[in-house]
């Protein structure tokens, strides 16, 4: 009987640390997301495939830094466009307002 006890106790200890650990883990989790800022909506720059996207995004951060939430596109500027200055600073302009609205809708 002796044989068995202390393998058996072995294994109550090693799973009660483990039952520690996660209660442990688990708290800074819970905690950590309390602390955590509420999402915000951004003004965003996207080049691709030759086009410039003017996009407002929902961004939360998250446990390994900034999470998109969901993005809306203002505006699509083709880069070899002559006037590309004028309608990037109008659709800036467009954005920053609706990262505003968006802000009141949310808040």
């Amino acid at each position: 009987m002796r044989l068995f006890a202390l393998p058996v106790t072995l294994i109550v200890v090693a799973a009660l640390v483990y039952l520690l650990v996660l209660l442990l883990r688990g708290s800074r989790e819970r905690g950590g997301r309390a602390t955590q800022a509420t999402p915000r909506w951004e003004v965003d720059t996207v080049m691709e495939d030759g086009w410039t996207l003017i996009v407002v995004r929902k961004v939360a951060e998250g446990s390994r830094g900034p999470v998109e939430l969901t993005k809306q596109t203002v505006r699509a500027i083709p880069d070899d466009d002559p006037n590309w200055d004028e309608r990037y600073r109008q659709a800036m302009v467009e954005a920053r307002s609706r990262v505003s609205t968006l802000q009141l809708e949310s808040g």
